[in-house]
């Protein structure tokens, strides 16, 4: 696919206008074959049947555990009481160590349990966990272990099973990039006690707002299944604590509407990732981090590294250059769980504390992409990404003399999508 040429087209951030008239997000949601959701939701209404365990939820429940492949993986309201349900039924408290770069929903699930996490440093190639400096972090306080599957790639699983075993640690994963990926020949769900899917609207497969927990324990499963739904255990006996976290039956509709369709959303991820190769082959500044493994990928993220070192445009500069073109780029996951507001306190320490994290999260630009977006949008992006990069030194004068807005700028918090859509932070 050949690079659009721009012609004598000015810039948008220097008064030109801006290539796409509608804004191009991050995360559009993908939607599979509205006549089949639409007869789904017919279903559901003439049964009467909207929650607590209908038979869109069970057979979703089926679905996933027939493509996982785990004895278990229970949908849920969202990824985030998933994540919070596990950490309770596996017992998991004082600290559990966990990366500072991922959603901070991540660390929440954690802190407001009262479970300290203990942030660590990534490893700057795969920009997850670094098992090499998971063990120093272990105290007497230490429970577990959280990985997170960023980008949907893989932790290194042995690794942190290891050293999970060598100090009798509980091994969690939050795999909410990760649905449909493997790693050795075996599918995201199976690996430490349990992983949690989400199926956000921000995700390829979304069930409006879903997650679900993937796990080989009969036991576990058994205290999660009772813990999302208040405690009951059987009609109106409640045996422990719980809460109210089960999917509904219109979110179960949408997830298997969009299973039906999972083949063809990989499809377009794979060839909007490889668009965008093509589109920035060559250029020194970016590099797009690399989701081949000969392995089942979702391709769901299309992920790129800006290099100024030498000479280019920062990431913010580049992202305010997008962001004039209506392309909404983001700069996941800034500025790192650390330095947000609730975890500062734990970052007291001077310079360098994570510093893999801090440089990459200075660096990192999430691209749109998902059924939206075509091949022809993404020669746009990239002519817009070759032309900012060669009239640098205007653009960077430009937003010196006016700054971009504050969301765009070092060390702010993510920006919120629009209303209504789902650009905004991903669950």
């Amino acid at each position: 696919m050949r690079l659009v040429s721009m012609g004598s087209r000015t810039l948008a951030i220097l008064g030109g206008t801006p290539a796409f008239q509608q804004p191009l997000h991050v995360g559009r949601p993908n939607v599979g074959d509205r006549r089949r959701l639409a007869a789904r939701f017919d279903e559901m209404l003439d049964r009467g049947w909207l929650s607590n365990n209908g038979p869109l939820v069970q057979a979703f429940e089926r679905e996933l555990v027939r493509r996982v492949g785990t004895r278990h993986c229970i949908p849920t309201c969202n990824a985030t009481v998933a994540l919070e349900v596990t950490i309770r039924a596996m017992g998991l408290g004082g600290e559990v160590i966990v990366p500072s770069f991922t959603f901070v929903a991540t660390a929440h699930a954690l802190q407001i349990q009262g479970i300290t996490p203990v942030f660590c440093d990534i490893d700057p190639a795969s920009h997850n966990i670094d098992p090499a400096r998971v063990e120093a972090l272990i105290t007497p306080r230490t429970t577990g272990i959280l990985g997170v599957h960023l980008w949907g790639r893989p932790c290194d699983t042995g690794a942190l099973a290891r050293i999970a075993a060598r100090h009798g640690l509980h091994l969690l994963f939050d795999a909410a990039h990760a649905f449909a990926a493997s790693h050795e020949k075996t599918m995201i769900g199976h690996f430490g006690e349990a992983e949690v899917f989400s199926f956000h609207a921000t995700k390829f497969i979304n069930t409006f707002e879903g997650g679900a927990v993937a796990t080989n324990s009969d036991a576990l499963a058994e205290k999660v299944r009772r813990m999302i739904n208040f405690g009951f255990q059987g009609y109106d006996s409640v045996i422990a604590l719980g809460t109210n976290g089960k999917m509904s039956e219109a979110s179960a509709a949408m997830g298997l509407t969009n299973l039906d369709s999972l083949e063809e959303f990989v499809a377009v991820n794979r060839r909007n990732y490889e668009c965008y190769r093509e589109q920035l082959d060559g250029l020194e500044a970016i590099r797009l981090l690399d989701m081949h493994s000969g392995e089942p990928r979702n391709y769901q993220y299309v992920i790129a590294e800006v290099d100024d070192s030498g000479g280019g445009l920062t990431r913010d500069e580049l992202l305010s250059v997008l962001h004039a073109e209506n392309v909404l780029a983001r700069r996941y996951f800034y500025p790192g769980c650390h330095r947000m507001a609730p975890y500062q306190r734990e970052s007291a320490a001077p310079g360098g504390w994570l510093p893999n994290t801090d440089r990459v999260a200075a660096r990192v630009l999430s691209l749109p992409t998902g059924c939206a977006v075509g091949p022809h949008d993404i020669s746009v992006v990239g002519a817009v990404i070759h032309q900012a990069l060669a009239e640098r030194a205007r653009v960077r004068a430009h937003l010196a003399q006016d700054p971009p807005p504050q969301a765009a700028r070092p060390l702010a918090t993510h920006a919120a999508g629009p209303p209504g859509r789902s650009s905004g932070p991903v669950d």
